[in-house]
């Protein structure tokens, strides 16, 4: 008798877990025949109440890290994606070899940026703090400090790249992300989810969800402890967000929809990136 494959259940990234959606409600994805592939968890409200906690909890650690220390945690994961590049690529589901070349590129951009942002981890403190010239007898001074929870949403565009191109200089300075992967094209994300969990970032540093934008962006707009936004959008969904974001004080920072971005390009890796999700302190200092 000829053996069954063992289908694969793709699930969710979660505190270090893997995950159904607390609804257990799905939705199909196919191969590049057109073929079923699997079915991809649809993520509610409750899984986002899920991940806030879980990033809650690694949060605080993951900021009281030495910048130096996060850097090796990031170049591990570049290893990581290295090791699995030809996995990456076929997660693409590619039909031709235009498409192939493509997704080979996508990928080894997406490696080279977080080699990228693995190298500020210990840098940008210098560039984006400051010693004040103050009128007085003091000495001030403003140091960053990691805002905490940031919601990420996705684009259909680059669904890997893009997706660590936008959670990468979060991360970066201490913060923790709940990113919605791309609608359409989720199993990329899935993928990096397996690959998150074999390398040295602790669990819930980094949750990834899957689902609809209409179900998940309006509690990454109101939740009270997730303290940013940063989102591709359409002009509907950006309103939303900002409407919701006003009632908590929550900072958004938006990538137009509506308008074609490059995600291979310079512009999309760059250490004002991880400046937008970075709270300032000053200190006072008497002397004399």
């Amino acid at each position: 008798m000829p053996r069954l494959t063992v289908t694969k259940t793709p699930k969710c990234y979660v505190g270090g877990a893997f995950i159904r959606s607390e609804s257990n409600r799905t939705y199909a994805i196919n191969d590049a025949a057109g073929e079923f592939f699997g079915n991809v968890p649809l993520c509610t409200r409750k899984d986002v109440r899920n991940a806030v906690e879980a990033a809650a909890k690694a949060g605080l650690g993951w900021a009281k890290r030495s910048g130096y220390n996060r850097g090796q945690i990031l170049y591990r994961m570049a290893e990581m994606l290295e090791a699995r590049a030809d996995e990456l690529v076929a997660a693409h589901f590619p039909t031709n070899a235009e498409e192939k070349k493509r997704a080979t590129a996508e990928v080894s951009a997406a490696i080279d940026r977080i080699v990228h942002y693995a190298g500020w981890t210990d840098k940008y403190e210098s560039l984006l703090g400051s010693v004040n010239p103050v009128a007085t007898a003091h000495f001030n001074f403003s140091v960053t400090e990691p805002m905490g929870i940031v919601a990420v949403t996705a684009p259909e565009e680059a669904p890997l790249l893009a997706l660590i191109s936008m959670i990468l200089p979060i991360i970066a300075s201490g913060n923790a992300v709940i990113a919605l992967a791309s609608e359409s094209k989720p199993y990329p994300a899935i993928l990096l989810g397996e690959m998150l969990a074999t390398c040295d970032l602790p669990g819930g540093v980094i949750n990834l969800l899957t689902g609809k934008n209409a179900d998940i962006l309006p509690t990454f707009a109101t939740h009270e402890h997730i303290r940013a936004v940063s989102a591709f959008a359409n002009l509907e969904e950006r309103k939303s967000l900002q409407a919701g974001a006003s009632k908590s004080v929550k900072r958004t920072k938006f990538i137009p929809a509506e308008k074609p971005y490059d995600w291979f390009s310079e512009s999309a890796q760059s250490l004002y990136h991880i400046r937008d999700f970075v709270e300032l302190k000053t200190t006072w200092h008497p002397v004399g």
